[in-house]
């Protein structure tokens, strides 16, 4: 990871993360608790999804932390690849779903111009 781009999370920036906005801070972190706890899903699959949309988020912080905390609620490396997976079929079938969006306005702008939709 590039250190310019992506600075490395420190315990100083946390803290004054924390000092800047207390109260938003434990409200955050007390909901993630609540989000991620077993409940009608397990932690680990929780963690999986979590994988799996930090990828299509593309979060690099998201991913490194919730691959290793997949891992450490029990994740496979096949399990963690395969939420990967997911998430990459999930972003690309989301772009080819959005073509009826392109399609459409292809035909509008077609129709303005006089050319018609074709046959």
């Amino acid at each position: 990871m590039s250190e310019e781009v992506y600075p490395k999370p420190t315990a100083a920036r946390a803290k004054r993360r924390r000092e800047l906005a207390p109260e938003a801070e434990e409200a955050f972190r007390a909901f993630g608790r609540a989000v991620f706890r077993d409940g009608a899903l397990s932690a680990k699959v929780k963690q999986l999804i979590a994988v799996a949309v930090a990828h299509v988020t593309q979060c690099p912080y998201c991913i490194r932390g919730h691959v290793r905390a997949a891992v450490r609620s029990g994740a496979s490396a096949e399990e963690v690849m395969e939420a990967i997976w997911v998430a990459a079929e999930m972003r690309a079938g989301a772009a080819y779903a959005h073509s009826h969006l392109a399609l459409a306005a292809l035909e509008e702008a077609e129709e303005e111009a006089g050319r018609g939709k074709p046959d």
